[in-house]
């Protein structure tokens, strides 16, 4: 793997610009934060997550909801205060809670599913300042290329976009 580090975005939109005109495959671009405009030129499309979160909170709706008309309507109807059997309104505030804590928890775990994190997994890291304060974008080279001519294209690439640093390393 060849991967070029920029000290900024507008670098890194323009060396990605500069990499898709080329036709050259991007592996991957590391960030410290997100970059607006990005995921148009890199082509990705937009998450799903959002469609998780709705089918959690929706199970979430249903679980307070039937739960509470289990409980109160069926299970032990109990008149008290001078409500009736099934005080909807009342329903109202615990409903909303179970609703955002199930969508919020499952939002998360798919998120960590989906990107393959999780506990016990352990994911190298390219360079230590991608974390904190440069842009990268990373190249995959072929199998025994690590010398080869692609290698200088790619370096050829990094040249001419900007990059402070340029590495290789085989993960």
């Amino acid at each position: 793997m060849i991967f070029g580090l920029y000290d900024d975005e507008t670098d890194l939109l323009s060396a990605v610009r500069t990499a898709k005109e080329k036709h050259l495959e991007i592996m991957d671009v590391f960030t410290p934060f997100p970059v607006h405009g990005l995921d148009p030129i890199l082509g990705l499309k937009e998450s799903r997550l959002h469609i998780v979160g709705f089918i959690f909170g929706m199970i979430g709706t249903i679980t307070a909801f039937g739960f509470m008309t289990w409980a109160l309507a069926s299970d032990w109807p109990i008149i008290y205060g001078g409500k009736p059997y099934w005080p909807v309104p009342s329903f109202i505030p615990v409903t909303f809670e179970l609703t955002v804590l199930f969508a919020s928890i499952g939002m998360v775990v798919t998120f960590y599913t989906v990107c393959g994190m999780g506990p016990g997994v352990s994911n190298p890291t390219l360079h230590d300042r991608i974390t904190d304060d440069k842009f990268c974008v990373a190249f995959q080279l072929s199998e025994g290329e690590e010398k080869g001519e692609e290698k200088n294209k790619y370096e050829e690439y990094f040249e001419s976009t900007g990059a402070t640093l340029v590495e290789t390393k085989t993960i």
